[in-house]
């Protein structure tokens, strides 16, 4: 075999080579967008660096693969729904210890689920895995939370932030609530309602 040869076997095996890492970094790039929906943009969008951001997302999987969460009981899950809905209702006469209630259910729910809630940042990065979905709308009514402690909410923002905690608990109980002989989850078909929207709908039932 003359050396041109020998150059042009070696070229088009460094070119192969060079088509399967791309193609492999492409092929995890679309697992990891897929699995993370939203929150894999907003993590790019903050990094601003497509391999930055998926080596925090594939961090959070492999933190996240070593807790041991475990379904809470029907009874539990059944008396988390019975807190919110007490909750929900207080939110008209005292909208910003609502919101501070259900930040601190949240936690509740999470720590017997078997989730470490020492820090915020991880609390949410850790949801991430589990509900992308829902990740932002936590950290978002968490902002709220924090920020009306210091009287800098008005009333929308804190009705925001209770319809955004509800979205988190609700995909918490519903993993959770265990049904039939496997104890699968199934979901229960809820009507989206805003708090003032269920005093509204009380109030006309007792006229």
């Amino acid at each position: 075999m003359d050396t041109v040869s020998v150059v042009i076997i070696v070229v088009l095996v460094v070119l192969a080579a060079a088509a399967a890492a791309i193609a492999y970094r492409r092929r995890r790039s679309n697992q990891l967008e897929q699995r993370f929906g939203p929150e894999y943009q907003r993590t790019l969008a903050e990094s601003g660096d497509r391999r930055a951001a998926e080596r925090d997302l594939k961090q959070r999987e492999k933190r996240r693969s070593s807790f041991d969460v475990q379904p809470l009981s029907g009874e539990t899950a059944a008396r988390y729904r019975a807190e919110w809905n007490t909750l929900q209702q207080r939110f008209v006469d005292e909208p910003g210890e609502a919101v501070a209630e259900a930040d601190r259910l949240v936690v509740r729910v999470m720590r017997e689920s078997g989730y470490p809630v020492d820090e915020f940042d991880r609390r949410a990065e850790d949801i991430s895995v589990d509900h992308p979905e829902v990740a932002q709308y936590y950290r978002e009514a968490h902002q709220v939370a924090v920020a009306q402690t210091k009287g800098e909410t008005d009333t929308e923002q804190l009705r925001q932030a209770v319809t955004a905690y509800r979205r988190l608990v609700d995909v918490l109980l519903v993993e959770h609530d265990t049904t039939g002989e496997e104890g699968r989850s199934e979901p229960t078909e809820t009507t989206e309602t805003t708090p003032t929207e269920t005093t509204r709908t009380e109030t006309r039932e007792q006229r």
